[in-house]
Protein backbone atom coordinates (compact mmCIF):
# COMPACT_ATOMS: atom_id res chain seq x y z
CA UNK A 1 0.00 0.00 0.00
CA UNK A 2 2.96 2.62 0.67
CA UNK A 3 4.52 1.25 -2.33
CA UNK A 4 1.11 2.31 -4.80
CA UNK A 5 1.26 5.85 -2.36
CA UNK A 6 4.44 6.95 -3.07
CA UNK A 7 4.30 5.66 -6.93
CA UNK A 8 0.82 7.71 -7.01
CA UNK A 9 2.70 10.83 -5.36
CA UNK A 10 6.21 11.29 -7.69
CA UNK A 11 5.16 9.07 -11.20
CA UNK A 12 2.13 11.01 -11.00
CA UNK A 13 -0.36 10.15 -13.67
CA UNK A 14 2.60 9.18 -16.24
CA UNK A 15 3.69 6.34 -14.04
CA UNK A 16 7.01 6.03 -12.44
CA UNK A 17 8.97 8.32 -14.47
CA UNK A 18 10.91 6.05 -16.36
CA UNK A 19 8.64 5.36 -19.30
CA UNK A 20 7.95 8.40 -22.05
CA UNK A 21 4.56 9.62 -21.34
CA UNK A 22 1.90 9.57 -23.94
CA UNK A 23 1.13 11.75 -26.72
CA UNK A 24 -1.56 14.17 -25.57
CA UNK A 25 -3.83 15.08 -29.56
CA UNK A 26 -5.71 18.12 -29.04
CA UNK A 27 -9.16 18.62 -30.78
CA UNK A 28 -8.21 19.78 -34.01
CA UNK A 29 -5.82 16.83 -34.50
CA UNK A 30 -8.36 14.26 -33.31
CA UNK A 31 -11.79 15.96 -33.85
CA UNK A 32 -13.73 14.17 -31.08
CA UNK A 33 -15.97 16.77 -29.62
CA UNK A 34 -17.16 16.51 -25.84
CA UNK A 35 -21.32 16.56 -27.28
CA UNK A 36 -20.22 12.77 -28.74
CA UNK A 37 -19.94 11.37 -25.48
CA UNK A 38 -22.82 9.95 -23.75
CA UNK A 39 -23.93 12.10 -21.16
CA UNK A 40 -23.68 10.01 -18.18
CA UNK A 41 -20.08 9.18 -18.76
CA UNK A 42 -19.60 12.41 -19.13
CA UNK A 43 -21.34 12.61 -15.31
CA UNK A 44 -19.01 9.76 -14.18
CA UNK A 45 -16.04 11.32 -15.39
CA UNK A 46 -16.70 15.16 -14.08
CA UNK A 47 -17.82 13.46 -10.55
CA UNK A 48 -14.61 11.40 -10.11
CA UNK A 49 -12.46 14.95 -11.50
CA UNK A 50 -14.43 17.11 -9.42
CA UNK A 51 -13.50 14.62 -6.33
CA UNK A 52 -9.46 14.83 -7.01
CA UNK A 53 -9.19 11.86 -9.50
CA UNK A 54 -8.20 11.50 -13.26
CA UNK A 55 -10.94 10.02 -15.02
CA UNK A 56 -10.92 9.18 -18.68
CA UNK A 57 -13.46 7.60 -21.06
CA UNK A 58 -11.40 4.53 -22.74
CA UNK A 59 -10.91 2.30 -25.31
CA UNK A 60 -13.85 1.03 -28.06
CA UNK A 61 -15.96 4.34 -27.59
CA UNK A 62 -13.00 6.49 -28.41
CA UNK A 63 -11.71 3.96 -30.97
CA UNK A 64 -15.32 4.21 -32.99
CA UNK A 65 -15.42 7.65 -32.72
CA UNK A 66 -12.29 7.91 -34.32
CA UNK A 67 -13.26 6.01 -37.39
CA UNK A 68 -16.73 7.40 -37.63
CA UNK A 69 -19.05 4.69 -36.32
CA UNK A 70 -21.26 4.74 -33.44
CA UNK A 71 -20.41 3.70 -30.06
CA UNK A 72 -22.32 0.82 -28.01
CA UNK A 73 -20.74 1.39 -24.88
CA UNK A 74 -18.81 4.30 -23.06
CA UNK A 75 -16.18 2.71 -20.56
CA UNK A 76 -14.35 4.96 -17.90
CA UNK A 77 -10.96 4.30 -16.52
CA UNK A 78 -9.52 6.06 -13.41
CA UNK A 79 -7.12 6.11 -11.24
CA UNK A 80 -9.75 5.85 -7.81
CA UNK A 81 -10.17 2.26 -6.56
CA UNK A 82 -13.24 0.30 -6.38
CA UNK A 83 -13.82 1.23 -3.05
CA UNK A 84 -12.90 5.22 -4.21
CA UNK A 85 -15.69 4.66 -7.01
CA UNK A 86 -18.51 3.16 -4.91
CA UNK A 87 -18.53 6.40 -2.66
CA UNK A 88 -18.99 8.66 -5.21
CA UNK A 89 -21.78 7.68 -6.58
CA UNK A 90 -25.12 6.34 -4.31
CA UNK A 91 -26.42 4.25 -7.67
CA UNK A 92 -23.17 1.86 -7.95
CA UNK A 93 -21.82 -1.65 -7.23
CA UNK A 94 -18.65 -3.23 -7.39
CA UNK A 95 -18.57 -6.27 -9.50
CA UNK A 96 -16.32 -9.34 -10.51
CA UNK A 97 -13.74 -11.26 -9.38
CA UNK A 98 -10.78 -11.59 -11.79
CA UNK A 99 -11.16 -7.90 -12.71
CA UNK A 100 -12.55 -5.55 -10.00
CA UNK A 101 -14.59 -3.02 -11.70
CA UNK A 102 -17.80 -1.09 -10.97
CA UNK A 103 -21.48 -0.28 -12.31
CA UNK A 104 -22.29 2.97 -12.38
CA UNK A 105 -26.19 3.77 -13.12
CA UNK A 106 -27.75 6.49 -14.51
CA UNK A 107 -31.69 6.05 -15.04
CA UNK A 108 -31.25 2.79 -17.64
CA UNK A 109 -27.83 3.07 -18.29
CA UNK A 110 -24.89 1.85 -17.36
CA UNK A 111 -21.16 3.13 -17.36
CA UNK A 112 -18.51 0.44 -16.42
CA UNK A 113 -15.70 1.97 -14.50
CA UNK A 114 -12.22 0.66 -14.23
CA UNK A 115 -9.48 1.49 -11.38
CA UNK A 116 -6.06 1.83 -13.56
CA UNK A 117 -4.16 -1.57 -13.57
CA UNK A 118 -0.03 -2.27 -13.34
CA UNK A 119 1.81 -4.23 -16.07
CA UNK A 120 2.45 -7.43 -15.63
CA UNK A 121 5.91 -7.14 -13.41
CA UNK A 122 5.42 -4.79 -11.53
CA UNK A 123 6.57 -5.49 -7.93
CA UNK A 124 3.51 -4.64 -6.04
CA UNK A 125 1.69 -7.13 -8.21
CA UNK A 126 2.75 -9.95 -6.75
CA UNK A 127 0.42 -10.24 -3.90
CA UNK A 128 -2.54 -9.49 -6.07
CA UNK A 129 -2.09 -10.82 -9.21
CA UNK A 130 -2.50 -14.83 -9.63
CA UNK A 131 -0.67 -16.54 -12.65
CA UNK A 132 -0.75 -19.90 -14.04
CA UNK A 133 2.48 -21.55 -14.85
CA UNK A 134 2.35 -21.00 -18.49
CA UNK A 135 1.76 -17.82 -17.82
CA UNK A 136 -2.38 -17.32 -17.89
CA UNK A 137 -3.49 -15.12 -15.72
CA UNK A 138 -6.14 -16.00 -13.02
CA UNK A 139 -6.84 -13.22 -11.29
CA UNK A 140 -5.61 -9.17 -11.48
CA UNK A 141 -6.65 -6.05 -9.35
CA UNK A 142 -3.20 -4.74 -8.93
CA UNK A 143 -3.77 -1.31 -9.20
CA UNK A 144 -1.22 1.70 -11.12
CA UNK A 145 -0.53 4.16 -13.29
CA UNK A 146 -2.55 5.77 -16.25
CA UNK A 147 0.88 4.67 -18.47
CA UNK A 148 0.57 1.43 -17.29
CA UNK A 149 -3.08 0.99 -17.65
CA UNK A 150 -2.34 1.45 -21.23
CA UNK A 151 0.69 -0.46 -21.47
CA UNK A 152 -1.72 -3.78 -20.39
CA UNK A 153 -4.27 -3.28 -22.55
CA UNK A 154 -4.74 -5.82 -25.70
CA UNK A 155 -4.77 -3.20 -29.00
CA UNK A 156 -3.43 -0.32 -29.16
CA UNK A 157 -6.80 1.12 -30.80
CA UNK A 158 -7.90 -0.07 -27.77
CA UNK A 159 -5.71 2.09 -25.81
CA UNK A 160 -6.48 5.16 -26.22
CA UNK A 161 -8.16 7.79 -23.27
CA UNK A 162 -10.33 10.55 -24.27
CA UNK A 163 -10.32 13.64 -21.22
CA UNK A 164 -13.63 14.85 -21.81
CA UNK A 165 -12.87 18.21 -19.79
CA UNK A 166 -9.80 19.06 -21.89
CA UNK A 167 -10.73 17.36 -25.04
CA UNK A 168 -7.74 15.43 -25.67
CA UNK A 169 -6.89 11.98 -26.56
CA UNK A 170 -3.81 10.47 -24.66
CA UNK A 171 -2.10 7.85 -27.10
CA UNK A 172 1.08 5.98 -25.60
CA UNK A 173 1.22 3.19 -28.24
CA UNK A 174 0.16 4.85 -31.33
CA UNK A 175 -3.22 3.89 -31.58
CA UNK A 176 -4.76 6.44 -32.84
CA UNK A 177 -2.51 6.36 -36.13
CA UNK A 178 -3.66 2.26 -36.63
CA UNK A 179 -6.67 3.75 -36.53
CA UNK A 180 -6.15 5.55 -39.00
CA UNK A 181 -4.82 3.48 -40.99
CA UNK A 182 -7.62 0.14 -40.25
CA UNK A 183 -4.72 -2.03 -38.73
CA UNK A 184 -4.73 -4.46 -35.15
CA UNK A 185 -1.51 -4.29 -33.54
CA UNK A 186 -1.19 -6.20 -30.14
CA UNK A 187 0.60 -4.09 -27.43
CA UNK A 188 3.74 -6.03 -26.17
CA UNK A 189 4.78 -8.97 -26.94
CA UNK A 190 2.26 -11.16 -28.58
CA UNK A 191 2.88 -14.16 -28.28
CA UNK A 192 3.21 -13.47 -23.86
CA UNK A 193 0.09 -11.72 -24.55
CA UNK A 194 -1.40 -14.13 -25.67
CA UNK A 195 -0.08 -16.67 -23.13
CA UNK A 196 -1.74 -14.05 -20.36
CA UNK A 197 -5.36 -14.34 -21.67
CA UNK A 198 -5.84 -16.57 -24.30
CA UNK A 199 -9.37 -15.35 -25.78
CA UNK A 200 -7.22 -11.94 -26.94
CA UNK A 201 -6.94 -14.39 -29.65
CA UNK A 202 -10.75 -14.57 -30.33
CA UNK A 203 -10.95 -10.73 -29.64
CA UNK A 204 -8.54 -10.20 -32.51
CA UNK A 205 -10.65 -12.45 -35.12
CA UNK A 206 -13.70 -10.38 -33.57
CA UNK A 207 -12.62 -6.93 -34.21
CA UNK A 208 -10.68 -7.43 -37.42
CA UNK A 209 -14.57 -8.12 -38.52
CA UNK A 210 -16.29 -5.63 -36.94
CA UNK A 211 -14.15 -3.45 -37.68
CA UNK A 212 -12.62 -4.20 -40.63
CA UNK A 213 -9.52 -4.08 -39.83
CA UNK A 214 -6.34 -6.15 -40.98
CA UNK A 215 -4.53 -8.29 -38.32
CA UNK A 216 -0.51 -6.66 -38.00
CA UNK A 217 1.64 -9.85 -39.02
CA UNK A 218 3.46 -9.57 -35.73
CA UNK A 219 0.30 -10.02 -33.95
CA UNK A 220 -1.43 -12.71 -36.02
CA UNK A 221 1.72 -14.78 -36.35
CA UNK A 222 1.80 -16.73 -32.47
CA UNK A 223 -2.34 -17.61 -33.05
CA UNK A 224 -2.28 -21.02 -35.10
CA UNK A 225 0.61 -22.30 -32.66
CA UNK A 226 -1.08 -21.10 -29.49
CA UNK A 227 -4.56 -21.62 -30.34
CA UNK A 228 -4.87 -24.59 -28.49
CA UNK A 229 -4.53 -22.86 -24.72
CA UNK A 230 -8.53 -21.45 -25.68
CA UNK A 231 -9.31 -25.18 -24.62
CA UNK A 232 -8.51 -23.82 -20.64
CA UNK A 233 -10.71 -21.00 -21.16
CA UNK A 234 -13.85 -21.13 -18.81
CA UNK A 235 -16.96 -22.48 -21.56
CA UNK A 236 -19.09 -19.98 -20.11
CA UNK A 237 -16.24 -17.21 -20.78
CA UNK A 238 -15.94 -18.85 -24.26
CA UNK A 239 -20.09 -18.57 -24.75
CA UNK A 240 -19.93 -14.85 -23.79
CA UNK A 241 -16.88 -14.29 -26.81
CA UNK A 242 -19.20 -16.36 -29.19
CA UNK A 243 -22.10 -14.63 -28.57
CA UNK A 244 -20.24 -11.19 -29.15
CA UNK A 245 -18.97 -12.14 -32.18
CA UNK A 246 -22.30 -13.42 -33.45
CA UNK A 247 -24.39 -10.49 -32.91
CA UNK A 248 -21.89 -7.92 -34.03
CA UNK A 249 -23.67 -7.32 -36.79
CA UNK A 250 -20.66 -8.90 -38.81
CA UNK A 251 -21.05 -12.70 -38.20
CA UNK A 252 -20.11 -13.74 -41.48
CA UNK A 253 -17.17 -12.09 -41.58
CA UNK A 254 -16.60 -13.04 -38.01
CA UNK A 255 -16.70 -16.95 -38.69
CA UNK A 256 -14.69 -16.44 -41.93
CA UNK A 257 -11.84 -14.91 -39.94
CA UNK A 258 -12.07 -17.60 -37.15
CA UNK A 259 -11.01 -20.02 -39.95
CA UNK A 260 -8.41 -17.95 -41.48
CA UNK A 261 -6.89 -18.09 -37.97
CA UNK A 262 -7.60 -21.71 -37.08
CA UNK A 263 -9.93 -20.69 -34.58
CA UNK A 264 -12.99 -22.50 -35.15
CA UNK A 265 -11.87 -26.26 -34.57
CA UNK A 266 -12.81 -27.16 -30.99
CA UNK A 267 -12.90 -24.01 -29.54
CA UNK A 268 -16.55 -23.41 -30.72
CA UNK A 269 -17.71 -27.17 -31.50
CA UNK A 270 -21.42 -26.35 -32.66
CA UNK A 271 -19.52 -24.51 -35.66
CA UNK A 272 -17.35 -27.33 -36.66
CA UNK A 273 -19.30 -29.91 -38.30
CA UNK A 274 -21.33 -26.80 -39.96
CA UNK A 275 -18.22 -25.25 -41.54
CA UNK A 276 -16.56 -28.25 -42.57
CA UNK A 277 -20.10 -29.52 -44.08
CA UNK A 278 -20.81 -28.13 -47.56
CA UNK A 279 -24.77 -29.23 -46.88
CA UNK A 280 -25.16 -27.01 -44.01
CA UNK A 281 -22.79 -23.97 -45.01
CA UNK A 282 -25.58 -22.54 -46.88
CA UNK A 283 -27.61 -22.92 -44.00
CA UNK A 284 -25.43 -21.60 -41.54
CA UNK A 285 -24.38 -18.68 -43.83
CA UNK A 286 -28.58 -17.46 -44.68
CA UNK A 287 -28.46 -17.33 -40.54
CA UNK A 288 -25.37 -15.49 -40.16
CA UNK A 289 -26.73 -12.97 -42.98
CA UNK A 290 -30.17 -12.85 -41.89
CA UNK A 291 -28.74 -12.33 -38.02
CA UNK A 292 -26.48 -9.44 -39.32
CA UNK A 293 -29.25 -7.77 -41.50
CA UNK A 294 -31.34 -7.34 -38.18
CA UNK A 295 -28.41 -5.92 -36.20
CA UNK A 296 -27.25 -3.22 -38.67
CA UNK A 297 -30.93 -2.50 -39.08
CA UNK A 298 -31.51 -2.34 -35.17
CA UNK A 299 -33.95 -5.06 -34.87
CA UNK A 300 -33.46 -7.67 -32.00
CA UNK A 301 -31.90 -11.21 -32.50
CA UNK A 302 -31.46 -13.51 -30.10
CA UNK A 303 -28.68 -15.68 -28.94
CA UNK A 304 -31.06 -18.85 -28.46
CA UNK A 305 -32.38 -18.25 -32.15
CA UNK A 306 -28.81 -18.77 -33.15
CA UNK A 307 -28.47 -21.35 -30.99
CA UNK A 308 -30.98 -23.08 -32.73
CA UNK A 309 -29.92 -22.46 -35.76
CA UNK A 310 -26.84 -23.57 -34.97
CA UNK A 311 -27.89 -26.88 -33.21
CA UNK A 312 -30.31 -27.33 -35.92
CA UNK A 313 -28.79 -30.58 -37.68
CA UNK A 314 -27.22 -31.76 -35.01
CA UNK A 315 -30.89 -32.17 -33.25
CA UNK A 316 -32.25 -33.60 -36.40
CA UNK A 317 -29.93 -36.36 -37.11
CA UNK A 318 -30.62 -37.44 -33.33
CA UNK A 319 -34.08 -37.05 -33.99
CA UNK A 320 -34.40 -39.71 -36.88
CA UNK A 321 -32.00 -41.92 -35.06
CA UNK A 322 -34.28 -42.06 -32.15
CA UNK A 323 -37.25 -42.41 -35.08
CA UNK A 324 -35.03 -45.49 -36.47
CA UNK A 325 -34.56 -46.86 -33.56
CA UNK A 326 -38.58 -47.44 -32.96
CA UNK A 327 -39.29 -44.33 -31.04
CA UNK A 328 -42.55 -42.15 -31.58
CA UNK A 329 -42.19 -39.05 -33.72
CA UNK A 330 -43.35 -36.94 -30.93
CA UNK A 331 -41.53 -38.59 -27.89
CA UNK A 332 -38.35 -38.87 -29.79
CA UNK A 333 -38.35 -34.87 -31.12
CA UNK A 334 -38.06 -34.32 -27.65
CA UNK A 335 -35.68 -36.70 -26.46
CA UNK A 336 -33.37 -35.22 -29.37
CA UNK A 337 -33.79 -32.00 -28.34
CA UNK A 338 -32.60 -32.83 -24.63
CA UNK A 339 -29.38 -34.55 -25.60
CA UNK A 340 -28.60 -32.18 -27.94
CA UNK A 341 -28.84 -29.20 -25.78
CA UNK A 342 -27.03 -31.03 -23.05
CA UNK A 343 -24.23 -32.42 -24.76
CA UNK A 344 -23.31 -29.38 -25.78
CA UNK A 345 -23.54 -27.04 -22.76
CA UNK A 346 -20.67 -29.59 -21.44
CA UNK A 347 -18.55 -27.53 -24.25
CA UNK A 348 -20.12 -24.15 -24.33
CA UNK A 349 -21.98 -23.11 -21.47
CA UNK A 350 -24.98 -21.02 -22.38
CA UNK A 351 -27.61 -20.49 -20.25
CA UNK A 352 -30.21 -22.99 -19.20
CA UNK A 353 -33.08 -20.05 -19.57
CA UNK A 354 -32.41 -20.51 -23.27
CA UNK A 355 -33.90 -23.91 -23.84
CA UNK A 356 -37.48 -23.10 -23.92
CA UNK A 357 -37.05 -20.89 -26.33
CA UNK A 358 -34.83 -23.30 -28.57
CA UNK A 359 -37.51 -26.11 -27.72
CA UNK A 360 -40.09 -24.31 -29.60
CA UNK A 361 -38.53 -22.91 -32.28
CA UNK A 362 -37.17 -26.71 -33.07
CA UNK A 363 -40.96 -28.24 -32.04
CA UNK A 364 -42.48 -25.79 -34.32
CA UNK A 365 -40.84 -26.69 -37.73
CA UNK A 366 -43.06 -30.32 -38.38
CA UNK A 367 -46.29 -28.36 -37.77
CA UNK A 368 -45.49 -25.64 -40.62
CA UNK A 369 -45.71 -29.05 -42.90
CA UNK A 370 -49.54 -29.35 -41.44
CA UNK A 371 -51.28 -26.96 -43.84
CA UNK A 372 -55.22 -28.62 -43.81
CA UNK A 373 -58.37 -28.17 -41.43
CA UNK A 374 -57.50 -26.07 -38.01
CA UNK A 375 -53.93 -26.59 -37.76
CA UNK A 376 -52.52 -23.54 -40.03
CA UNK A 377 -55.11 -21.51 -38.07
CA UNK A 378 -53.46 -22.30 -33.96
CA UNK A 379 -50.12 -22.30 -35.38
CA UNK A 380 -50.42 -18.40 -36.09
CA UNK A 381 -51.32 -18.05 -32.83
CA UNK A 382 -48.59 -19.63 -31.36
CA UNK A 383 -46.59 -17.17 -29.16
CA UNK A 384 -43.33 -18.54 -30.94
CA UNK A 385 -44.92 -18.14 -34.30
CA UNK A 386 -42.86 -15.33 -35.76
CA UNK A 387 -39.17 -16.63 -34.50
CA UNK A 388 -40.08 -20.53 -36.06
CA UNK A 389 -41.14 -18.68 -39.11
CA UNK A 390 -38.29 -16.60 -39.40
CA UNK A 391 -36.26 -20.06 -38.67
CA UNK A 392 -38.40 -21.70 -41.54
CA UNK A 393 -37.15 -18.84 -44.01
CA UNK A 394 -33.35 -19.59 -43.24
CA UNK A 395 -34.07 -23.54 -43.42
CA UNK A 396 -35.59 -22.69 -46.54
CA UNK A 397 -32.71 -20.43 -48.01
CA UNK A 398 -30.36 -22.97 -46.88
CA UNK A 399 -32.38 -25.67 -48.84
CA UNK A 400 -33.07 -27.48 -45.64
CA UNK A 401 -36.89 -26.77 -46.64
CA UNK A 402 -39.08 -26.27 -49.84
CA UNK A 403 -39.27 -23.10 -50.95
CA UNK A 404 -42.84 -23.38 -51.41
CA UNK A 405 -43.55 -24.17 -47.86
CA UNK A 406 -41.80 -20.94 -46.63
CA UNK A 407 -43.63 -18.89 -49.67
CA UNK A 408 -47.23 -21.19 -48.81
CA UNK A 409 -46.85 -19.20 -44.99
CA UNK A 410 -45.34 -16.29 -46.54
CA UNK A 411 -49.00 -15.98 -48.15
CA UNK A 412 -50.95 -17.25 -45.04
CA UNK A 413 -50.20 -15.27 -42.72
CA UNK A 414 -50.87 -12.06 -44.72
CA UNK A 415 -54.25 -13.17 -46.11
CA UNK A 416 -57.68 -12.63 -45.50
CA UNK A 417 -60.15 -15.04 -44.52
CA UNK A 418 -61.26 -15.78 -47.76
CA UNK A 419 -57.94 -16.57 -49.52
CA UNK A 420 -57.00 -18.03 -46.31
CA UNK A 421 -59.76 -21.04 -46.73
CA UNK A 422 -58.77 -21.14 -50.22
CA UNK A 423 -55.05 -21.86 -49.53
CA UNK A 424 -55.92 -25.02 -47.08
CA UNK A 425 -54.51 -28.16 -48.81
CA UNK A 426 -56.80 -31.62 -48.28
CA UNK A 427 -55.61 -33.74 -44.86
CA UNK A 428 -53.67 -36.36 -45.66
CA UNK A 429 -53.98 -40.10 -45.09
CA UNK A 430 -53.68 -40.36 -40.91
CA UNK A 431 -54.50 -36.44 -40.52
CA UNK A 432 -57.92 -36.81 -39.86
CA UNK A 433 -59.75 -35.49 -37.02
CA UNK A 434 -59.49 -38.20 -34.48
CA UNK A 435 -62.38 -38.80 -31.80
CA UNK A 436 -61.52 -39.07 -27.82
CA UNK A 437 -62.49 -41.17 -25.85
CA UNK A 438 -65.94 -40.64 -24.24
CA UNK A 439 -65.43 -39.86 -20.59
CA UNK A 440 -68.49 -40.77 -18.15
CA UNK A 441 -70.86 -37.84 -17.53
CA UNK A 442 -71.13 -36.08 -14.50
CA UNK A 443 -74.04 -35.36 -12.73
CA UNK A 444 -75.61 -32.02 -14.19
CA UNK A 445 -73.19 -32.21 -17.31
CA UNK A 446 -74.91 -32.95 -20.84
CA UNK A 447 -74.21 -35.70 -22.79
CA UNK A 448 -70.76 -36.60 -21.61
CA UNK A 449 -69.44 -36.03 -25.75
CA UNK A 450 -65.60 -34.30 -25.09
CA UNK A 451 -64.94 -31.92 -27.87
CA UNK A 452 -62.61 -33.45 -31.08
CA UNK A 453 -59.31 -33.37 -30.91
Amino acid sequence: MIRRLIRKVIGGVFGSGTAPGPTILPLERHGIRREQIHPCALKVTRTLTEAGYSAFVVGGAVRDLLIGREPKDFDVATDATPEEVRRCFRRSRIIGRRFQIVHVYCGADTIEVTTFRASQGEPEAEDDRVTAEDGMILRDNVFGSQAEDAARRDFTVNALYYDPEKQEIWDSHGGVNDAKKRILRMIGDPEARYREDPVRMLRAARFAAKLDFHIDPATRAPIAKLAPLLERIPPARLFDEMIKLLLSGHAERGVRQLRAEGLHHGIFPMLDAILDDPKRQPFIHAALHDTDQRVRNGQSASPAFLIACLLWFDMNSAWQRLQQAGEPAAAALYEAMDQVLEQQRETLAFPRRFDGMIKEIWALQPRFEQRSGARPYRLLSHPRFRAGYDFLLIRAKGGDAPQELADWWTRFQDANETERAAMLQPAKAGEGKRRRRRRKPKTGSGDGVSSLA
